[in-house]
């Protein structure tokens, strides 16, 4: 486990990648096939040109070629790969070149619509440019004119894969090797926002033209319940609603749902992008305003602006018959629409902690 958050605040600390991890131990198991000497540290150059020493737990051979392995650091990012055991297996081959195969815990492509093709190891493009790249510059040091079979392993990497997105993706078996800068920057959450944008692009090249994005497992729910969708449509966007609105810019589909808790909602119709308490807060005021539009009495608003949550509020304005619901997805949906191409027919839809649907905004056309 991480240490307890320190009362004093401190600046955040950075981490590397699964794709730094990966070099660092290929790296110090070719290093050691080549004659060098078994290491607890090996130094690689990201992408960006920083050079950085990573820590190793092992360095040793194994029959057939040897492995190297290390403990992602993933700095004070909340990271599902944090602690986690990566580990490389390095074996010598005739044919110049570096190929790479998925170990124990490293996920396998089987959709259409990744970077990568189907049946390729979900080790991705800029983790491979790294390997090869520091692989071919230690060939050309020791004078080696072979190639390299290169396995990358997590261990228990198949069961911290369920908690991402990968079996959605259709990368099954265990995790993706990913970074693109090599550094993991805490609560940049560029990671999330990718595996959005890869959702949508997998399940456009799968066939689906319908897709819902949602804030969570209850507004999936709602979503699957309602519409009878493949997981495969279902994006989870989490807080971040503009990742999902802005990449339809580029590839759009012929319909999207909107779906999350209606103080989720009322944010995006307040017009924020992330949802996240980090960035956003609900507006009661403004709440009770809305509601006064479409017939709340004044001390109906009142109430509202006085309420602890947005669902009390909701729930003072439902008594009184006031479809405060409806009203704040229209308003969402026409902020999103601002951004998402004309061709897109959007709805949006607001759940309560039930799971119930308590708001929507559907255009016909």
């Amino acid at each position: 486990m991480r240490d307890e958050t320190p009362e004093q605040p401190a600046p955040l600390r950075s981490g590397y990648t699964t794709g730094s991890c990966a070099t660092a131990t290929s790296l110090a198991a070719a290093r050691l096939l080549l004659g060098g000497a078994v290491l607890d540290a090996v130094e690689i150059t990201l992408p960006k040109g920083q050079q950085v020493l990573m820590r190793l737990e092992f360095c040793r051979l194994i029959e057939g070629g040897a492995e190297a392995g290390t403990l992602k650091d993933a700095g004070d990012d909340p990271d599902v790969t944090h602690g986690a055991l990566i580990y490389a297996e390095v074996r010598l081959a005739a044919e110049p070149g570096v190929r790479f195969h998925a170990g124990p815990g490293v996920g396998t492509v089987t959709k259409p619509g990744l970077t990568l093709a189907v049946g390729e190891p979900a080790i991705n493009p800029v983790p491979r440019q790294m390997m090869t790249s520091h692989l071919t510059q230690l060939a050309a040091e020791r004078g080696y004119a072979g190639g390299f079979e290169v396995t990358i392993c997590v261990q228990g990497g198949e069961e911290l894969a369920l908690k991402t997105m990968n079996p959605r993706l259709g990368i099954l078996g265990g995790l993706s090797i990913l970074g693109t800068s090599g550094i993991v920057r805490p609560f940049s959450c560029s990671a999330y926002i990718a595996s959005i944008h890869q959702g949508i692009d997998v399940a456009r090249a799968n066939g689906f033209t319908h897709l819902s994005a949602c804030t969570g497992n209850a507004s999936e729910d709602a979503m699957r319940q309602r519409y009878h969708l493949d997981d495969t449509a279902l994006i989870e966007m989490g807080d971040f609603v503009g990742a999902v609105l802005k990449h339809l810019r580029k590839a759009p589909v012929d319909k999207l749902s909107l779906c999350g808790g209606f103080g989720k909602i009322s944010k995006l119709a307040a017009g924020h992008l992330d949802l996240h308490s980090r960035h956003s807060s609900i507006d009661l005021p403004q709440l009770a305003a809305w509601a006064g539009e479409i017939g709340a009495s004044p001390e109906l608003q009142q109430a509202m602006r006085e309420a602890n949550t947005s669902q009390q509020a909701l729930a003072l304005a439902s008594r009184a018959g006031v479809r405060l619901g409806d009203a704040v997805c229209s308003r969402a949906l026409a902020f999103a629409r601002k951004i998402v191409p004309p061709q897109v027919v959007l709805e949006v839809f607001a759940i309560d902690r039930q799971g119930n649907i308590v708001g929507e905004a559907l255009e016909h056309r």
